[in-house]
């Protein structure tokens, strides 16, 4: 479930003209609170007022510096004989920043420093330039190979990829359980390497109000999926119009999955009940209005309700959007009643890390606890959406993260739960939606991964009931 949160607490940018500044404002307010890099930077940039090299080079200077993030700090606490936790943050910001120049982009050792000198000086902090110039200058007498090199001394295993990869160690340990469980453990690196590389941008092309054909070459898996010409997207006309919309490929075989399954009746109802922000509610509007099908949305938190709305409101009749608790449907009336809707996606909130190309900072802010708290959740709406499916319906249970706990472990439960719940074969269905091959292993459930088939690592299992 894709999250909006922007919350950022920085100025705006005072040198509109430094890709640096902007960066350095979307990292800080990603560590001051909790902000997500990929809708603040937008802004920032739109603020800035940055032609199109300099916001490309503060796009990858502010990606590429949190996705390193903890390589990077083991680097400066090497380079400045202390642990990163007794540096100060906004310095230790600026030396993050510095560290990426100087170690993973081509911009001349010199410029590096000099420029994250002059930030720390402008951001007030000019007592501590002479130790951010200091730490810099020992870093860029050494090539990058040799202080990765000393970033892995004394680690094996798991440790040692964590680290060679910038990915916390439960994460690591969670892809090769979930990659083990498909026999295929020996693409850990592979993948874990994919998961640090920029992901294409990928447009989906509503059903019935555009083409792949009128924007440009058809994507990769998706038969409604378009690479992008490049650029902002918004400069576009049909995404400014909203009949094209920025989308992942994963996610769009999700929801194609459901609405692609078996042929659909006129007059069957289908919910999204975790609708927000309302991507994979516009394809499936739109897959609706084609087979004369009715879609109501679902959203707990009111702004992400509204983003729904906005999201559908390129319809003639937009669908209806209702605001509340996904796990009260199945038992209560009207349109909660049970056994009222036909198909039903639940994109259930989960950690996200089938999304850490798009979202890197996710990987550090994530925390294995996070796995088991969102556990009950997960459950309570997969149980709810069964109880409000109509006899012999579908479901659609999507995660955009791999991890065993909220994937497979999560339906099996569901199954012990429900005696008349069965799965259905989701591999065979999406090979035959999907225009390339995904070369999925044997099982009911289908795992797309950034390294094997271009798309977020998203989880898809179809479930049926039996019919009454």
């Amino acid at each position: 479930m894709t999250e909006t949160r922007t919350g950022a607490k920085r100025p705006r940018p005072t040198r509109a003209s430094s890709s640096r500044r902007v960066a350095y404002d979307v990292i800080a307010a990603v560590r001051e609170s909790d902000a997500y890099a990929n809708l603040l930077l937008p802004v920032r940039l739109a603020e800035a007022g940055l032609d199109a090299a300099d916001s490309a080079l503060a796009t990858e200077l502010t990606y590429g510096t949190l996705r390193g993030l903890g390589r990077y700090d083991r680097v400066i606490e090497i380079a400045a004989g202390r642990p990163t936790h007794k540096i100060d943050a906004e310095v230790l910001d600026v030396l993050r920043l510095g560290v990426h120049q100087l170690l993973s982009t081509r911009i001349p050792p010199h410029a590096a420093v000099d420029e994250a000198v002059q930030l720390t000086v402008a951001l007030g902090r000019r007592s501590a330039s002479g130790f951010v110039n200091g730490v810099l200058r020992s870093i860029a007498r050494k090539p990058a190979e040799e202080w990765f090199a000393d970033t892995l001394d004394g680690l094996t295993g798991d440790a040692r990829l964590a680290m060679e990869h910038a990915h916390p160690r439960w994460i690591v340990e969670a892809f090769r359980a979930a990659l083990g469980a498909e026999d295929r453990a020996d693409e850990l690196d592979e993948l874990l390497h994919a998961d640090n590389l920029p992901p294409a941008v990928s447009l989906v092309a509503l059903p019935g109000l555009a083409e792949p054909a009128e924007v440009g070459r058809a994507g990769g898996v998706s038969p409604v999926a378009v690479r992008s010409p490049g650029g902002d997207p918004r400069s576009v006309p049909l995404v400014a119009s909203g009949r094209v919309r920025v989308q992942d490929e994963g996610s769009q075989l999700a929801a194609l999955a459901l609405t692609r399954a078996r042929p659909v009746r006129a007059g069957e109802r289908w919910l999204d009940l975790c609708a927000g922000p309302g991507g994979k509610a516009a394809l499936l509007a739109a897959e609706a209005l084609r087979g004369g099908a009715e879609l109501v949305a679902n959203e707990l938190v009111p702004a992400r309700a509204g983003l729904v709305r906005n999201a559908l409101s390129v319809f003639d009749a937009p669908p209806l959007v209702l605001e509340g608790d996904g796990t009260r449907f199945g038992s209560g009336t009207d349109a909660q009643a049970p056994g009222r809707y036909d198909r039903i996606l639940l994109d259930a909130p989960c950690t996200g890390l089938g999304a850490l190309r798009r979202r890197p900072e996710a990987r550090w802010r994530k925390q294995r606890s996070d796995v088991a708290e969102l556990a009950p959740l997960q459950s309570g709406l997969l149980d709810a959406a069964i109880a409000t499916l109509a006899p012999g319906g579908l479901i659609a249970y999507v995660t955009c993260s791999p991890h065993l706990a909220e994937t497979r472990d999560t339906v099996a439960a569901a199954l012990e739960r429900h005696p008349a719940l069965r799965v259905v074969d989701t591999p065979a269905v999406v090979s035959q939606i999907a225009t390339n091959e995904l070369e999925l292993p044997p099982g009911p459930a289908v795992q797309l991964w950034p390294h094997r088939h271009g798309t977020d690592a998203m989880f898809i299992q179809l479930l049926t009931t039996l019919e009454s």
